[in-house]
């Protein structure tokens, strides 16, 4: 971005260049504006032209005034140039138009915010799960990184409306905030809150005290890693078949069995039919561990009797086909 700026800069000087010998030829020599622009023009590139028409003595001390100036200032451009084109700081432009573009185009997509050693967990898991999702870093070596891997990813701060914006947050699912510390997951999650009132915010918090703050600012959930990272070594001692067991249903790459969830709309096929009438065990194979009623209450044991209903959610544990034949219904 400085070798833009520098660039506009040189452009600028430039174009205030030609117009300085525009108008002195013309006030001057009394030449028309043609005459003037070309004689500006073959004075500043030193191209070896003769004059247009004879100069008195105003006009050639500003002649050479012209190409002290011009000159100059046309090798500071034309450098500008070529370094521009050289570092390729014009691809990187069109690659930041290329992603733009491809952002428009989403929806019901991921927005994760920071890209440091959590936000990197979280992109995997995203492309592990199949899920679309768009970062923001401010951090340019990161900000590469992310491209290099081809992942969508906006250089800026997520604390801002325009780059959120940019990052279709008003279009998309759920917002994961991963900045470096909780002051900017803070205002990542107010910022995110206010501008889309709807969507799922998970927030990450490094201190315990910061966690209520992230909860008024809006997060939907609230995470400690170190939290959960202790709680989880204490498991895996205490209870280390549990613990297998939930890794190989959440966390396997290449396990059988998963842990998935769906939601019954108001086009499924299971919409108003309790888990014995959808018999989704005997028809796919997978089984329903749980249903979260609309009204948020968790029955944890379903029975044949449970009816599932509009805007209801299961947790279902299947293989991929399994899972896949489940979706179908849902």
């Amino acid at each position: 971005m400085d070798l833009l700026r520098r660039l506009r800069l040189a452009l600028g000087l430039f174009v205030l260049v030609v117009g300085t010998g525009i108008v002195g030829y013309v006030a001057i020599e009394g030449w028309s504006f043609r005459d003037a622009a070309y004689m500006t023009i073959i004075t500043i590139t030193t191209v070896g032209f003769s004059e247009v028409h004879p100069l008195d003595a105003a006009g050639t001390y500003f002649t050479m005034f012209l190409v002290l100036a011009g000159v100059g200032t046309a090798f500071y451009l034309f450098a500008s140039i070529a370094e521009f084109m050289i570092e390729g700081h014009l691809s990187g432009i069109l690659t930041v138009r290329r992603v733009e573009r491809e952002i428009n185009k989403l929806e019901n997509h991921y927005i994760l915010c920071g890209y440091g050693r959590v936000g990197e967990n979280v992109a995997e898991e995203f492309v592990s799960s199949d899920a679309t999702f768009v970062i923001i870093e401010s951090n340019p070596d990161r900000v590469e990184e992310c491209r290099q891997k081809g992942y969508l990813c906006i250089e800026g701060d997520a604390s801002s409306d325009e780059v959120l914006q940019k990052a279709g947050l008003e279009r998309a699912r759920g917002l994961v905030a991963a900045v470096d510390n909780d002051a900017d997951n803070v205002f990542v999650t107010l910022t995110a809150r206010v501008l889309n009132p709807n969507i799922d915010i998970v927030a990450r918090s490094i201190l315990e005290e910061s966690r209520e703050k992230l909860l008024r600012a809006g997060a939907t959930k609230v995470v400690s890693p170190s939290l959960i990272g202790g709680r989880r070594m204490a498991a895996i001692l205490l209870r280390p078949l549990v613990s297998d067991y939930l890794d190989v249903v959440s966390y396997g790459d290449d396990v059988e069995y998963r842990l998935e969830e769906l939601d019954v709309s108001e086009r499924s096929a299971c919409k108003g039919k309790t888990l014995g009438e959808a018999n989704i065990r005997r028809r796919t194979g997978a089984v329903i561990l749980a249903i979260k009623k609309k009204t948020d209450e968790f029955n944890t044991s379903p029975t044949a009797e449970a009816m599932l209903e509009e805007g209801d959610s299961v947790v279902i544990l299947g293989t991929r086909k399994q899972l896949d034949e489940v979706q179908k219904i849902f």
